[in-house]
């Protein structure tokens, strides 16, 4: 096995071409078989393995710079890295990350999990280096859709006028975690693929192969075919940017990979390597579904089956279900989304009303102002975004939503502890980032079936934006169809009585049912209230909560810091509240990654910890 005698990149170099073919191979099997244990974004990595391999021999790190955008194509990089042994940990508590980290490893010299961001990041190490007075390379890998984000065209634009020595390999497969959507996706592709261009090009050669001097003729016809395709296609995108174009070319092909890699290393200007990868590659299940082994749970590798009882559903599926039925109800009901159509969970929308289903690529912003657009022509425009990826168009819902006080509905997936990628994917900010906007109403269910509700008051009310924040998990109480019930905005819910109070929001609200029967043993009956809108406040509910108790614990699964317990407290005090207010949630830190039952065991939000805390504050 060469794999087992690979701890560095200088061990690559000492390989023939032959040997790097069959390193490729090993690794595939390394990466297969590891992930189908731990999971992870496997048809992403099995694309980059051998332009890694490539890179890695021709580059000189760590002294060369080699940066990766979103950071879920680089598992091969972190095998050939000294990250072999210890890649069974990958994302798992206490283990190596999904996404390079800068904290890592030496080799990761940017950490990513977010899209676009490698080229403008790679002109910040070039400029460097330049006022350094260095002279190493810097080496930005972009794909996997992140080209249709719009920081990566700003980084073209700042990089390209720039003229700073630099190279980005765009990795084209034509696919994000879905296939790739918009303009710049098809002008990637679309005369190369042309059937009209295509059969000239068989006629022309054919003829060519019949006249005279044959091998001459097919020469310069070869050449002009290039010139035809870097004039029509997207060299010319490129070179308006100021970059020199090189390709496409056959992103499996090391040798090639090599031999151009080395050839445009020395040209002093921005550069532009454009591969053509297959997602997924050398992998049958994840060659036919590239989607959903883009981000996959353990899976059993000789069938590709995963292992995942999925029997219940989550509240992706209740949500996915419930807004195709108001768009049965609502015909002015739109969906939108940022290159996650399927895991929002409106793939069965876009089935059925294909002509209402918006997806922009990987622009969250956009997505934002598009909503905007739609709102202000009268649509119902249901948003659909991850937590963490709503951060990055935080100027647009204060701008363009808020501000003109647009009746965007906005579906916050994965709020909360996400699990094993980490802190670039935990969406623990939004509580405090929406609280703070005016005009929003902010909510979050306590449960499958509250959602549904939720989702009906959002889309019945025409006169405020309105976001629903839920986690990645298991829907707990939920009846599939039961009608719709509309939820006076801002009015809470009192769920039991008691001697303290506890105030719970989202999936809070369930672990304090269940820590409320584990005080009960110890002689202590809570109050629980289920503050299904953070915003507003059902102030009466809670200046009554004011009167009749002194001790409350609020608990939250999103940020302590501008949080829900840090208004409460804030208005305790305006109220004139003379008891104890105990904020529970989650500390002024970045949570790492690791199974979300174990994180929330952590960080004291199961209903032990919460239990605990309580106790531990009487």
């Amino acid at each position: 096995m060469i794999l087992d005698n690979i701890n560095n990149p200088e061990d690559v170099k000492s390989l023939s071409i032959r040997e790097l073919y069959q390193l490729a191979d090993e690794l595939r099997n390394f990466i297969i078989q590891s992930v189908s244990s731990t999971g992870g974004h496997l048809a992403p990595s099995l694309g980059t393995v051998e332009l890694t391999i490539a890179l890695l021999y021709t580059l000189n790190l760590p002294e060369d710079k080699l940066i990766w955008d979103v950071g879920h194509q680089c598992y091969a990089y972190k095998v050939l890295t000294g990250r072999k042994d210890s890649f069974h940990s990958l994302r798992q508590l206490g283990g190596i990350s999904g996404f390079p980290r800068r904290d890592e490893s030496e080799y990761d010299f940017f950490g990513t999990g977010h899209a676009s961001t490698s080229i403008s990041a790679s002109l910040g190490f070039a400029k460097a280096r330049d006022i350094l007075d260095k002279n190493h390379n810097v080496v930005a890998v972009i794909g996997d859709g992140a080209l249709t984000g719009g920081y990566a065209f700003e980084g073209l634009n700042a990089a390209g006028a720039s003229n700073t020595e630099l190279t980005v390999i765009l990795n084209d497969n034509q696919m994000s975690i879905s296939p790739n959507v918009g303009a710049i996706s098809r002008y990637l592709t679309h005369f190369i693929v042309d059937p009209r261009y295509q059969r000239l090009k068989d006629e022309i050669w054919h003829l060519a192969e019949l006249l005279p001097y044959s091998n001459k003729l097919t020469f310069i016809l070869k050449k002009l075919d290039d010139s035809a395709k870097g004039l029509f296609t997207q060299g010319m995108l490129f070179e308006a940017f100021g970059f020199e174009y090189f390709g496409p070319i056959n992103g499996h092909n090391i040798e090639l990979l090599i031999e151009t890699l080395e050839n445009i290393k020395h040209i002093r200007k921005p550069k532009l390597l454009h591969i053509l990868t297959q997602k997924g590659k050398g992998f049958y299940f994840s060659e036919e579904n590239p989607v959903t082994f883009h981000g996959i749970s353990p899976f059993e590798p000789e069938t590709g089956e995963i292992l995942k009882d999925k029997k219940e559903k989550s509240y992706t599926d209740v949500f996915g279900e419930t807004v195709v039925e108001l768009g049965e109800r609502f015909d002015k009901l739109v969906t939108i989304t940022a290159a996650m159509e399927t895991g929002t969970g409106l793939t069965e929308f876009h089935r059925r009303f294909p002509e209402r289903f918006f997806d922009v690529g990987i622009a969250e912003g956009t997505a934002t102002i598009l909503s905007a657009g739609l709102a202000a022509e009268g649509m119902i425009p249901v948003c659909a975004i991850y937590s963490t990826f709503l951060q990055r168009a935080y100027d647009s819902l204060i701008h363009d939503i808020a501000l003109q006080r647009l009746p965007v509905v906005f579906a916050i997936d994965r709020a909360g502890v996400v699990g094993q990628d980490g802190p670039t994917h935990h969406g623990v900010f939004d509580i405090a980032y929406i609280r703070s906007i005016p005009s929003f109403i902010l909510s979050a269910p306590k449960d499958g079936t509250e959602l549904r509700n939720l989702l009906f008051t959002a889309v019945s009310q025409r006169e405020l934006p309105f976001a629903i924040r839920y986690p990645r998990d298991i829907a707990w109480n939920y009846e599939e169809k039961r009608g719709f019930e509309e939820i006076p905005i801002g009015k809470w819910e009192k769920l039991s009585d008691g001697e303290i109070a506890i105030i719970a929001t989202g999936t809070m609200v369930k672990a304090s049912i269940e820590a409320g029967k584990l005080l009960s043993s110890e002689g202590i009956k809570p109050a629980i209230f289920n503050a299904r809108f953070i915003k507003p406040m059902d102030c009466e509910m809670l200046n009554d909560i004011f009167t009749h108790f002194n001790i409350i614990f609020t608990v939250e699964e999103g940020t302590l810091t501008s949080g829900l317990g840090e208004e409460i407290a804030t208005l305790g005090v305006a109220a004139g509240f003379k008891g104890k207010i105990i904020p529970v949630g989650i500390p002024d830190k970045f949570i790492e990654h690791g199974k979300r039952e174990e994180l929330l065991s952590i960080l004291k939000l199961t209903p032990d910890g919460i239990k605990e805390t309580i106790l531990k504050n009487l």
